[in-house]
C-alpha cells in the first residue's frame, strides 16, 4: 500500500500567504526607506513595523514627522485611520469563537487589510481552515513586512532621499487609498467635503490639528447623512454606486431587509 505523505500545516499556510508576502516586499522596502528619511533608525523601524503593522499608518507617520507634526496629532490621526480594524475584526469573530482571550489578542495585533481578505476568503470557502491557520498567515505576512522594512531602513542609511519626493509618493499613496474606498456617490461627496474642511481648519488652526478636526466633522456628517437617507430615502441617488443607474449595495441591502420583513 502506498503511504500518503501529510504536508506540514506551516507549508500549507505559507503557500496561501506567499502571494501576499511577495507583494509586501517592494512596499515594505519603500516604507523602510521613508521611515529612515523621517528620522527612524533601523531598530525603531523594526519596532514600528512589528507594533503597528499597517503600511498606511507607517507612511502617515513618516509624512507627518517630516512636517514636524505634534505627537498628539499623529496619535489621533493613527487612531482614526486604524478604526477600520474594529469592523474587520468583528466580521471574523464568528470564525474565531471558542478561542482564548490571549489568542484573540495575538490575532488582533497582527491583523491588517490584506491578510484579513485572504483569511476571510479561506474561512468562507474552506471548511478545514482553522483560526490557527489564519494566525499563521498573519505571522507570515508580518515577518515579510518587518524584514522588508528593516532592509529598507538599511538601504536608506546609505542613500540620500529627497523629502520632496517622499511627500509626492505619500500623497499619491493616500489618494490611491481614497479612490479604493470611494464606492457610492455619497462617499465621493464626503471625500470632497473632508478635503475642503481640512483646508479650512488647517488655515484656522495653523497646524495639522486641523486634519483631526476635519476628519471628525466629515465622518460625523457622512454617518448622519447616510443614516437619514437609508431610513427615509433608501432609493436616493446618493446611495448608488459610482457610475451606476441602479441601486447600489446599500439600496439592495435595504430592499433585502424589506423582503424578509
Amino acid at each position: 500500500m502506498e503511504q500518503t505523505t501529510i504536508t506540514p500545516r506551516w507549508k500549507e499556510t505559507f503557500k496561501v500567504a506567499w502571494p501576499l508576502c511577495l507583494s509586501y516586499t517592494p512596499i515594505g522596502l519603500a516604507c523602510g526607506i521613508l521611515l529612515h528619511a523621517a528620522g527612524f533608525n533601523t531598530i525603531y523601524t523594526g519596532l514600528v513595523s512589528l507594533v503597528i503593522f499597517s503600511g498606511g499608518a507607517q507612511f502617515l507617520i513618516a509624512q507627518m514627522l517630516t512636517v514636524n507634526a505634534p505627537i498628539l496629532t499623529i496619535v489621533l490621526m493613527l487612531l482614526f485611520l486604524e478604526l477600520r480594524y474594529a469592523l474587520l475584526g468583528s466580521s471574523l469573530s464568528k470564525y474565531l469563537q471558542g478561542n482564548t482571550h490571549r489568542f484573540l489578542f495575538t490575532f488582533a495585533l497582527s491583523l491588517n487589510d490584506e491578510n484579513y481578505a485572504v483569511n476571510y476568503l479561506k474561512f468562507a470557502t474552506d471548511k478545514n481552515w482553522t483560526p490557527q491557520d489564519a494566525l499563521q498567515v498573519e505571522h507570515w505576512s508580518l515577518l515579510f513586512w518587518s524584514v522588508a522594512n528593516v532592509i529598507g531602513s538599511l538601504i536608506g542609511s546609505v542613500l540620500s532621499i529627497n523629502l520632496t519626493v517622499v511627500d509626492f509618493a505619500l500623497t499619491a499613496l493616500f489618494i490611491y487609498m481614497i479612490v479604493m474606498q470611494v464606492k457610492s456617490r455619497l462617499s465621493f461627496l464626503i471625500c470632497i467635503l473632508s478635503g475642503v474642511l481640512a483646508a479650512i481648519f488647517m488655515i484656522m488652526t495653523k497646524s495639522t490639528l486641523g486634519l483631526v478636526v476635519s476628519t471628525l466633522l466629515a465622518s460625523f456628517i457622512g454617518f448622519i447623512t447616510e443614516e437619514l437617507l437609508v431610513k427615509h430615502r433608501p432609493t436616493s441617488a446618493l446611495l448608488r454606486d459610482m457610475g451606476s443607474r441602479k441601486g447600489g449595495p446599500i439600496i439592495e441591502e435595504v430592499e433585502n431587509k424589506s423582503d424578509i420583513i
